[in-house]
């Protein structure tokens, strides 16, 4: 590969809650002679694509940091990016608009199309950021149930979406594309049913991409916004060069809204804080990024998340009776469900998230993302750190 993904990065001390946070989980102390392995929060134990880095220092090299303007290779590099990894066409500046995150962008949504008490639909399991975020804002969460088929795919229930809205009078929904945390990469046949759903019910649609460019095993991202006019017309897409790249330090996300009336609604609210603006080096950070150097470096991400994924998901399907889980098609994140695995062994969640904190094993309590035994792991180590997990879950843990 021309790009390193199997250095083990030290990042004690270098400002990651992933590891300085992530050391004090657990009721117990950590066994002596077990590092931490940080597989909890999302993001990633690899250097980053070196031209961010170029870019962002070169910039440091000029003296002044005062006010600037967004700048047109900003703009540029946006369009490219969206044309060449998503085959979008006809996307122009006006479209894209700053966002400091995805979760600032709901809200502003949430504001612009909601009042305090309006119920807002949510697929279930769903992302902690999105729980937080509405209820804090005054909305009522409606969850409409993914459920697994007989292949153990997670799906949309597209009768109970329609239902729930009906009878809510719902008309503002949240859309995971990819889902977070269940790792599904929605086909273009999946996505257009679920447009048609909301279309029925008249409902604007914030649609979170931020995962669109972490795709595994030959699949491909649909962006909600392609699948027809009317879902153009009626959707918020938010995407961010931040999880793709592990730029969530430097801040700064992005929308696309092509309907007029949907982006100036947004952008007022996202005006009245005062507070939704660029950082100078996040945007020259993003431009670094989406540099043809920044494809390569992604592809070649995905297929190390893809051999990671592969090794952990047949590891638990294959050897742990009781863990159930779907394969991820994107994201690098595994939701486990340990239900039969703990009632087998008189276990509760938390003695068993315990079990891998003792050795080491940074894994994440998945209960806040909707599921009552569910263990949240994220996978984007260098794979040499992911074949050590396995080693102390298999003769320590499991």
């Amino acid at each position: 590969m021309q790009y390193d993904f199997t250095s083990i990065l030290d990042r004690a001390g270098k400002d990651s809650i992933a590891v300085d946070r992530g050391v004090t989980f657990g009721s117990r102390p950590r066994r002596e002679g077990f590092d931490f392995l940080p597989m909890w929060v999302a993001d990633m134990n690899f250097p980053t694509v070196p031209t961010i880095q170029e870019a962002v220092i070169q910039r440091t090299q000029h003296p002044a940091f005062g006010y600037f303007p967004t700048s047109q290779a900003y703009y540029d590099s946006i369009i490219r990016w969206q044309k060449v990894r998503n085959g979008v066409e006809g996307l122009e500046q006006a479209h894209i608009g700053y966002e400091n995150g995805v979760l600032g962008c709901v809200v502003s949504a949430l504001q612009a199309f909601t009042a305090p008490g309006d119920p807002v639909l949510l697929h279930s399991p769903t992302y902690i950021g999105f729980t937080h975020c509405i209820t804090d804002n005054g909305r009522e969460i409606v969850h409409s149930q993914l459920k697994r088929d007989s292949s153990g795919v997670w799906r949309m229930d597209y009768e109970d979406m329609d239902r729930k809205l009906k009878e809510r009078n719902i008309h503002f929904a949240v859309f995971c594309n990819p889902h977070n945390p269940c790792g599904r990469v929605w086909t273009p046949e999946e996505i257009q049913k679920a447009m048609e759903v909301y279309r029925a019910n008249d409902v604007v649609v914030v649609s979170d991409e931020i995962w669109s460019d972490l795709i595994l095993d030959g699949h491909r991202h649909t962006p909600t916004q392609s699948v027809s006019e009317d879902a153009k017309q009626r959707t918020i897409a938010v995407y961010a060069p931040s999880k793709t790249f592990n730029l969530a330090g430097l801040i700064g996300s992005y929308h696309i809204i092509y309907n007029k009336y949907l982006r100036d609604r947004v952008r007022a609210q996202s005006s009245k804080c005062h507070y939704n603006a660029m950082n100078v080096l996040s945007m020259h950070a993003l431009i670094g990024a989406y540099k043809p150097e920044g494809e390569v470096w992604v592809d070649e991400l995905c297929q190390v998340l893809s051999t990671n994924v592969e090794l952990m998901y047949r590891y638990l399907n294959d050897e742990v009776e009781g863990v159930s889980l779907a394969k991820p098609e994107g994201t690098y994140m595994l939701y486990l469900d340990c239900e039969g695995w703990c009632k087998a062994h008189g276990k509760t969640l938390d003695e068993l998230l315990d079990d891998g904190y003792e050795v080491g094993v940074g894994w994440q309590d998945g209960r806040p993302f909707h599921r009552p035994y569910a263990i949240r792991m994220n996978l984007a180590l260098p794979t040499a750190r992911v074949e050590e997990a396995i080693r102390r879950l298999r003769e320590y843990v499991f």
